[in-house]
């Protein structure tokens, strides 16, 4: 009967072992990879309009933007533009709910419209009308 030496095999076995540990097993001193998220962001704009004051903010908070009232049948010159930020970047696939909030002797006329917007890459807005109570404009 002839012999035959098993040890070609367990050694040929026992390589293969080796390099597939090897082939998993990160180099001495090497770092590992990371991946580099980027969110993508979009400005959304609020624009208001009308005679009277009030305020448009937003959810997440980022607009603040306020006008004040004034009488377009006066002497006086109309308010600077609207203050606060009247525009503010959102990470693209956010909600964002916004708030009309009239000063006193003022009403929401119109708007906010829409009142949530989900940003998307491109242009974003919101719009508002805020008129004194005694009736000077309508929306329209």
């Amino acid at each position: 009967m002839r012999k035959t030496s098993r040890f070609p095999v367990v050694l040929a076995a026992a390589a293969l072992a080796a390099a597939a540990g090897l082939a998993t097993a990160a180099p001495a001193g090497a770092q590992t990879a990371q991946v580099l998220q980027v969110t993508q962001t979009s400005t959304v704009y609020a624009w208001i309009d009308g005679w009277g004051g009030g305020t448009v903010t937003s959810s997440p908070a980022g607009i603040s933007c306020h006008t004040t009232a004034w009488d377009p049948y006066s002497s006086e010159e109309p308010p600077a533009n609207s203050t606060g930020p009247c525009s503010a970047s959102f990470p693209v696939g956010t909600t964002v709910t916004f708030t009309a909030t009239p000063d006193p002797g003022s009403g929401v006329n119109g708007g906010p419209d829409p009142a949530s917007l989900t940003v998307r890459s491109g242009y974003n807005a919101v719009w508002a009308m805020f008129c004194p109570t005694d009736g000077l404009c309508s929306a329209g």
